[in-house]
């Protein structure tokens, strides 16, 4: 286990008013994907803002920058482990189990520097520096050993077994700390025969001042521990639902912080601030507990990132502070089922998250007194007066209005008036701006407040026209309060045609807008006012029939004469007539032809029949069969809306054309 060194301090400023304490705004929490496959530790290099993290599974240390892009990796280094930064972060060490080393890498180039063998097979696997030396932990699962490595003088000197009187079950985890120098604890990584021991190093040996666990006890295997900044106390990752604290004198246990099940993680910040991590599924997985207090601050709950096990999981040792005097960002490394890790970043991890909610009316009246309520909830409980921001977003201020400053109430709840001068959608938007020690939050509701109907109307409607007539639409536009636009739009029918806007403009001093359409097909015409902070959107329509054009020309009669009122073509009896109807075209339409016969005074329906016309809107029909003499005839066509095909066009009768035949 590595100690977390703490290099220069950077702390963020904080301003403070005899109204509203601020706090500086902070960047959002990020997640990026790592090309590694597995993460044994994470260690942070302040000096260079960088993170360094080792992949076991692919021997290699990837090193990337606050934002999880990465700048570098070193390779051949089988089975690396554990990390740790050097005093001037100048150099990460890594502990290659596989190479039987402790590596050197330079932190500002990521490139390996020295390789200190540790003896065949030892395996190292886990660091830490104290008492100026670089202390390692080795062996097999079964046994495990405390070693040192010192590089300061001419040659690297390792001394092995530095308490032969403990073996730890597997190669023990390591954890030291500025605050006290020359303190050393270890822990077993397997569950069974487990110790936690604690060393004085001040004489270059490893001297053991206390140690808990073994046969018998429930410690079981430890994932990670971390010592407080001044070393007097030691948190602990063992099963169960808790991370222990221990006594660091002898080792007795002395509380407890309540986390999940499986705690795998323990970050310790240089003021004191906990980040206790857990593999839990689905349920908060990070803990976040301020100096002296045992009730977490902050959780987190990481998200859903494939779809086997639905969730991501933090391994073990796999959290790290930004180093500085103050708690600043956490970094922790999570993966899933599909062997991908992400690095996270946690920007305002130490800052309780308060939850804003904001309950207004569903509707109100415009210019009427309504009642904005809404709570206020943080872990650390905000005081009575604690501002906060409101802002008014509608059609005058679409932008927004400050309503200004509302104190918050007791109990976290806090309720403002207002009259909106505008109708439609109103939202009350409220802001809580944060302090040192809780995050920024807002929340918003929306009102449907009430506007005055419109007076809109428009001419024509149910009117028929002729094919190609030109007619004049006129919307009138009443009282608004200040919107005096109005559209008009054409749907001519049929779906091959779309609606178009045809007109749009500020209606006279008469509340008017005219347009004229060259009318070919039914057409529904549509105005449109879309409304003012006062008077709400409204729209009326008009539909207007257009016919079609139509003739029938007669054909093979031998003369023409006019009699009875009208023009008869006259036929032999045995000639068939041609009838040639043209009429507007349009896909698939047909035109129906209609026979009657006069009798004593009347005309009597002789039938009728559909007949198609061409693309040219031609149609030729040979009336055959026993022609009688001595009576009269008409024949006419017609475009019957919806019968004949389609229905774009209005009802169209054309004219009769009238026959006789003789012998």
């Amino acid at each position: 286990m590595r100690r977390r060194t703490l290099t220069a301090a950077t702390s963020l400023a904080v301003l403070f008013s005899s109204v509203v304490l601020l706090a500086a705004p902070a960047s959002a929490d990020s997640a990026k994907l790592l090309p590694i496959k597995s993460a044994g530790d994470v260690v942070v290099d302040g000096a260079h803002q960088r993170i360094f993290i080792s992949d076991p599974y692919q021997g290699k240390i990837v090193a990337t920058d606050y934002r999880g892009t990465v700048v570098g990796s070193v390779t051949s280094l089988p089975g690396v482990d554990g990390l740790q930064l050097s005093a001037d972060s100048g150099t990460v060490y890594a502990a290659s189990p596989g190479a039987d080393a402790i590596v050197a890498v330079d932190t500002a180039l990521v490139q390996e520097t020295e390789r200190y063998a540790t003896g065949e097979g030892t395996d190292p696997a886990h660091l830490a520096l104290a008492g100026g030396k670089l202390w390692f932990g080795y062996g097999t699962k079964e046994h495990g050993y405390i070693g040192s490595l010192d590089v300061s003088g001419t040659e690297p000197v390792v001394a092995l077994d530095q308490d032969p009187d403990t073996t730890y079950p597997g190669a023990p985890l390591l954890a030291s700390t500025p605050g006290a120098p020359n303190t050393l604890a270890a822990a077993a990584p397997e569950y069974y025969g487990s110790w936690l021991g604690v060393y004085d190093v001040t004489s270059g040996t490893a001297t053991r001042t206390a140690r808990a666990g073994g046969s018998g006890s429930d410690l079981g295997s430890t994932s990670d521990l971390a010592f407080t900044p001044d070393g007097s106390r030691l948190i602990t990752a063992n099963p169960g639902n808790q991370h222990r604290v221990w006594q660091t004198s002898d080792l007795t246990q002395v509380s407890t912080y309540t986390t999940q099940h499986h705690p795998s993680s323990v970050a310790i910040a240089a003021d004191g601030t906990l980040a206790a991590g857990t593999d839990a599924p689905y349920d908060p997985s990070l803990f976040i507990f301020n100096p002296g207090t045992t009730t977490a601050v902050r959780t987190y709950t990481w998200p859903d990132t494939d779809t086997i096990s639905g969730y991501d999981e933090l391994g073990d040792a796999n959290l790290a502070w930004e180093p500085g005097e103050t708690a600043g960002r956490l970094f922790a490394v999570t993966h899933n089922h599909e062997s991908e890790y992400t690095l996270r970043v946690l920007t305002d991890a130490p800052r309780s998250k308060p939850v804003l909610t904001v309950d207004a009316p569903a509707s109100a009246a415009r210019a009427r007194t309504l009642t904005v309520k809404g709570t206020l909830t943080a872990t650390l409980p905000l005081p009575a007066g604690t501002p906060l921001d409101v802002t008014r977003f509608d059609l005058e201020s679409p932008d927004g209005k400050s309503l200004g400053t509302k104190s918050l109430g007791s109990g976290g709840k806090f309720s403002f008036t207002d009259k909106p001068p505008a109708g439609g959608k109103v939202k009350y938007k409220v802001t809580y701006a944060g302090d040192a020690t809780h995050t920024p939050a807002s929340a918003a509701d929306t009102v449907a407040v009430s506007r005055a109907k419109p007076a809109l109307t428009l001419n024509n409607n149910g009117k028929k026209y002729a094919y190609g007539a030109d007619a004049r639409f006129t919307a009138h536009l009443g009282t608004t309060y200040k919107n005096r636009t109005v559209e008009i739009w054409a749907d001519p029918f049929g779906p091959d045609k779309p609606k178009k806007l045809v007109k749009s403009g500020r209606v006279n001093s008469n509340g008017n807008l005219s347009v004229t359409l060259d009318l070919r097909r039914d057409t529904k015409v549509t105005a449109k006012f879309a409304g003012d902070a006062r008077y709400r959107p409204r729209s009326v329509s008009s539909t207007v029939g257009t016919r079609v054009k139509v003739s029938t020309a007669v054909g093979r009669h031998y003369t023409t004469r006019n009699t009875w009122g009208h023009t008869y073509y006259y036929f032999h009896k045995s000639r068939n007539p041609l009838f040639t109807t043209t009429m507007t075209a349009y896909p698939h339409r047909e035109q129906r032809l209609q026979f009657q016969v006069y009798y004593q005074g009347t005309w009597y329906d002789g039938g009728s029949k559909y007949f198609p016309l061409s693309s040219a809107g031609v149609s030729k029909v040979e009336l055959t069969g026993t022609h009688d003499t001595g009576w009269r005839f008409r024949v006419r066509s017609s475009y019957i809306d919806s019968t004949s095909g389609d229905n774009v066009n209005s009802t169209t009768h054309g004219a009769w054309k009238y026959f006789y035949f003789t012998n």
